[in-house]
């Protein structure tokens, strides 16, 4: 993908789940503190779930994309 592609289909994937204000509080909050995302990874995104979960969440999400 490259990243002109990326950006859009990130920002458009922003708006569709926060909407337009939210996104761009989102943006703003984001490059107004910087963090260090392997750290936030690590400690936030799959904390509590198992490989098991993980991996039926994930099945679940391509095969909701491949039906589009």
């Amino acid at each position: 993908m490259t990243d002109t592609l990326l950006m859009k289909t990130g920002m458009q994937t922003l708006i569709d789940n926060l909407g337009c204000v939210d996104a761009e509080k989102f943006i703003f909050l984001i490059l107004k503190e910087p963090m260090d995302y392997t750290e936030w990874r690590q400690d936030n995104l799959f904390n509590g779930m198992s490989i098991e979960s993980i991996s039926r969440e994930a099945m679940d999400l391509h095969n909701s994309q491949q039906r589009r």
